[in-house]
């Protein structure tokens, strides 16, 4: 996600872009066709360590935080080190932002804070309770946005996301998401495991929209939009199996994937409603689900 929004920005002529990473869970190859663009700085650092923050915002007049780490299972396995990043460092971030007077701060949470709340589609004030110690990471960000918005007047807008997927996500390791994991599985003509049933379904988001969401948060005039959060999505709903079966489909391949138990601190169903993102954002999602995943899957052929 952080790759194409610095891709965006350098391409948009942004007079200077630096990025503060500890390359957990990402590669440092998705930011090298950067390099050569002057406006373009990697400072390799962890948000856990204020001073990294500090220095990272040193001069810089926007902010958009997407560092996290990420994943439900992970987070059941080690809490204390999704608190670590998810929370401390966010914190860290917002002090760092705070007395470097950063204009503005867009953060990323995530559609997890919903829970077990059941009413669909999902309306940003109805949230239910909290399933993983990944969620209670992403709901104790907003509660720290808001109340850094209120009790120091920053300019701080959360981004909700509902499943991003798109070009440059990692398909490795343990905790990798389910589209790159599909993709790679289709590859290697490997059957890849769905939990459960495979009829859960997600509001799959194509991370073109994500980026447009970003931008139009860090950039609007609307003062009704700061201190608040917005569902990044786009108002349609797929199931794990639907997914899976479309995948194999455009790369033509019969392969069929393996069920196994449901995923502890999985939501059974999820659907975003963007009316709120439309009005004060202006977000207006290009990118459906079909032709993202195409886009995709063109993306890991040419670079696997």
């Amino acid at each position: 996600m952080g790759a194409n929004i610095v891709e965006y920005l350098l391409t948009f002529g942004a007079k200077q872009v630096r990025v503060l990473d500890n390359l957990s869970a990402g590669y440092r190859a998705n930011l090298t066709e950067f390099d050569s663009n002057p406006a373009f700085e990697f400072m390799e650092g962890d948000i856990t360590s204020l001073d990294d923050c500090r220095n990272a915002c040193d001069g810089i007049d926007y902010v958009i935080h997407q560092a996290a780490l990420g994943s439900v299972p992970r987070s059941i396995k080690t809490p204390e080190l999704t608190n670590a990043a998810n929370v401390t460092g966010f914190l860290n971030m917002l002090i760092a932002a705070r007395d470097a007077n950063v204009k503005r701060f867009v953060y990323a949470s995530s559609s997890s804070v919903y829970g077990d709340h059941p009413a669909l589609p999902k309306l940003e004030d109805n949230i239910g309770n909290q399933l993983s110690p990944y969620a209670v990471s992403k709901y104790a960000n907003e509660l720290y946005a808001g109340v850094f918005h209120k009790c120091y007047g920053m300019e701080i807008i959360g981004t909700r996301y509902f499943n991003i997927f798109g070009p440059k996500q990692n398909p490795h390791g343990p905790y990798a998401a389910v589209i790159p994991l599909f993709i790679l599985g289709i590859f290697k003509n490997e059957a890849p495991y769905i939990n459960g049933d495979g009829e859960q379904t997600r509001d799959f988001t194509f991370v073109e929209n994500a980026v447009q969401a970003n931008i139009k948060a860090l950039f609007t005039t609307n003062p009704k939009a700061f201190g608040e959060v917005f569902n990044v999505a786009v108002g349609e709903r797929i199931s794990i199996n639907y997914l899976f079966n479309e995948l194999a489909r455009l790369y033509g391949s019969d392969l069929k994937a393996e069920h196994r138990d449901d995923r502890e601190g999985d939501i059974r169903n999820s659907l975003a409603d963007i009316a709120k993102a439309k009005e004060l954002l202006g977000y207006d999602p290009q990118v459906r689900v079909g032709e993202g995943l195409q886009i995709t899957l063109d993306w890991f052929k040419a670079n696997q």
